[in-house]
């Protein structure tokens, strides 16, 4: 099967998963049914399944050492055969508090560190590869080196960008989206997040003014009801795979992202490679945390 290389640039931290009754109100005094440290992060979310599918790819990921976090994030990441970290000794990693209701919903609070910054001399040992695709999260662009990141992707080796504008993508400075869209990214979010990017109140409207300003694709994940694409082809929906019972949707959508970079890596279309994201996505809202059992990721065709 013919693969082709991705760059991922981006976070790795630790999901701390507190699974509640509710979210609680001001002044409540809850008690967490349960608390666990995992590995998670937007940019590892969509590595993971590209690494582990085996696709060639170079993951570019800081890691501060100091504070509570960075032990376990270097602990995990030594484990991957596919990461590519980037050792800060006196910076501290953060964490993102995953607070999961019994709907199996999540509401995420982050607490930022080393994880989330850019410097271009990261990237000078890859300075010699070409990527067929890259992928990019709005978390990162969002923080003070955000800058120093565009600027290396308008010059970057990859063919192909994938953006992830994420919720806090409206955050992003104007200017370093302009120059993001310039880049002609596809585009990956969910419909809320297409519609606040946009401006736009209906989705079909804000898929088109995206694409107007991008020139390429747009996908914007619907949940159970699969995904709204927007392509050379028009509007259409790829539709979703319905589960019986959600543990949470910790990480679905990057893992959907990821997957569907995996299906364009292999050479499917771009719906197909978005039906594979479906099923994969429908896996992880059923798994405990962001990352699918080795199991589930056989199950699934993936390797």
């Amino acid at each position: 099967m013919h693969t082709k290389n991705v760059l991922v640039i981006g976070s790795t931290c630790v999901d701390v998963i507190l699974r509640i009754d509710h979210l609680p109100r001001t002044e409540e005094n809850l008690h967490p049914e349960s608390q666990r440290f995992a590995i998670g992060g937007c940019a590892y979310n969509v590595a993971n399944i590209l690494g582990r599918a085996r696709v060639p790819i170079t993951f570019v990921t800081p890691v501060g050492e100091r504070g509570v976090f960075g032990g376990f994030v270097r602990r995990q990441l030594d484990a991957l055969g596919f990461a590519d970290p980037v050792y800060l000794p006196d910076a501290e990693n953060g964490c993102c508090y995953c607070f999961v209701e019994k709907s199996g919903e999540r509401t995420f609070m982050s607490i930022h560190g080393a994880e989330y910054t850019f410097d271009p001399s990261w990237m000078a040992p890859y300075a010699k590869n070409r990527y067929a695709y890259g992928y990019v999260c709005g978390l990162e662009v969002e923080e003070r080196t955000g800058g120093q990141l565009v600027h290396y992707l308008e010059d970057a080796p990859v063919d192909t960008l994938l953006y992830a504008p994420g919720p806090r993508g409206m955050r992003v400075p104007p200017e370093w989206t302009d120059r993001l869209f310039s880049l002609h990214p596809m585009l990956h979010l969910n419909a809320g997040e297409a519609r606040a990017l946009s401006g736009c109140d209906s989705l079909d409207d804000a898929m088109r003014a995206l694409h107007a300003r991008t020139g390429s694709p747009v996908i914007a994940t619907l949940g159970a009801e699969g995904a709204r694409c927007l392509d050379a082809r028009g509007l259409y929906t790829v539709p979703g795979v319905r589960v019986q019972t959600v543990v949470d949707t910790i990480g679905a959508g990057d893992a959907h992202a990821g997957a569907t970079l995996l299906g364009l890596c292999r050479g499917l279309s771009l719906p197909d490679a978005v039906a594979l994201a479906n099923r994969v996505c429908a896996k992880v809202v059923q798994t405990d945390g962001s990352t699918l059992s080795d199991e589930d990721f056989a199950s699934l065709g993936l390797v």
